[in-house]
């Protein structure tokens, strides 16, 4: 194990996680991770095996059957697993989105129902507020959730589903007539009950297969087709229509982080694949590293890395705290995605042509790195949530 991505002030027990994720990673997940990327295959051993680990648990509290750990120890995690295979990372973190809604937001029954079945991976969430026309611009959801005799009824369409067709409770935020005046709080999160699969999946529920995409592959994207869903009220998180805009910002907030510790997870794995290449393959009777220019670029790379795991972990820190950090989780999702590509290409650099063999890891992760520019909101985003924060906290 090398200097980088280290991480003072961790009690004996985080180290112990994370020395325990580590060695899966090494032993269950690089092994395999390109080969099933390239067959697009969905990691059903591994999924296993991290729910024997207790991963889909960590930050549950005890009392619900979770290992009660923090957004800290979480997002290490990730960041351990993300180094293996992303497309493993993204397996848990639309989850993780949905049992972090439910622990802060949700009715103590819908937590007795849930949580202990999400910790030990019996439930699996997904998380959905995109649609075919819409992704950061929350405030235009169309799909609409109508008030019935008994309930609601759903009817529109959802995009970008991670977990979509292996989830079976989706966080599904809707718009619903509250009577508000201002469009975010007409908005609502239910919680979706359906089979895990494809096609009909519950009544007037349609998940119709997965969205073949560029990278993050072996995990299942899809749409999800409403029409005419009927949902009780007791769905509602927390109990109380008109929370939904609220309640996601938050869940997406978190989520940040953990895109953040994803692309950290990337870079650290392309520096070490660059610095191990560039050891072996020699050039001008000397290996490439004692280049100047690709010594240079290994010291570039290198702080690049150190400095996108310091803002992950000051985030997940101020998190943790119970501080608000949209700046900071914003900061550090930016920082760490831009980063991350700027390494992953200098690594490919290093690797030349081989870089553009399937046979080589340095390929898969130059596919990947591109995700974590888009997911949880564009560096553009980022930095309007940054730029208009930054202007109320120094406003003359």
């Amino acid at each position: 194990m090398g200097r980088l991505c280290q991480t003072e002030g961790l009690t004996e027990e985080q180290n112990d996680i994370l020395k325990a994720v580590r060695t899966f990673v090494e032993e269950k997940i690089l092994p395999v991770a390109t080969e099933l990327e390239h067959a697009d295959e969905y990691p059903a051993e591994i999924v296993e095996e991290l729910k024997e680990l207790g991963v889909f648990g960590l930050m549950i509290p005890e009392e619900y059957d979770g290992l009660g750990e923090s957004l800290l120890t979480y997002a290490l995690c990730v960041e351990e697993v993300a180094r293996g295979w992303m497309s493993v990372s993204g397996v848990i973190n639309t989850h993780f989105i949905v049992a972090y809604l439910l622990m802060k937001y949700g009715t103590e029954e819908q937590k007795r129902k849930y949580l202990p079945r999400m910790a030990t991976g019996e439930v699996r969430g997904a998380f959905s507020m995109s649609e075919p026309d819409l992704g950061s611009d929350v405030s235009a959801v169309r799909t609409k959730a109508t008030r019935t005799g008994v309930g609601y009824e759903i009817t529109g369409q959802k995009m970008w589903l991670t977990n979509g067709g292996t989830a079976n409770l989706v966080a599904v935020l809707c718009k619903t007539d509250e009577g508000a005046e201002s469009v975010y709080e007409n908005m609502t999160t239910f919680l979706v009950e359906k089979e895990p699969g494809y096609g009909e999946v519950a009544q007037g529920i349609t998940v119709p297969g997965k969205i073949d995409k560029m990278g993050y592959k072996g995990i299942d994207t899809t749409e999800m087709i409403f029409e005419g869903h009927q949902i009780s009220a007791e769905q509602i998180l927390g109990g109380e229509p008109g929370n939904g805009f609220f309640q996601m910002m938050d869940g997406v907030e978190v989520g940040r982080v953990n895109v953040a510790a994803r692309a950290c997870g990337i870079a650290n794995r392309a520096f070490e694949l660059g610095i191990a290449y560039s050891q072996q393959r020699e050039t001008f009777g000397k290996p490439i590293a004692q280049h100047q220019a690709v010594l240079f670029r290994l010291a570039e790379m290198a702080t690049k890395v150190e400095t996108a795991h310091a803002m992950m972990v000051r985030a997940a820190r101020m998190k943790d705290s119970g501080r608000r950090m949209d700046v900071e989780a914003g900061m550090a999702k930016m920082l760490a995605s831009e980063y991350c590509n700027e390494v992953v290409e200098a690594s490919f650099r290093i690797h030349g042509g081989y870089g553009y063999s399937k046979e080589y890891e340095i390929e898969r992760l130059y596919r990947e790195a591109a995700f974590m520019l888009i997911g949880e909101g564009t560096s553009d985003i980022q930095k309007m949530i940054i730029g208009r924060r930054l202007l109320r906290d120094y406003k003359l």
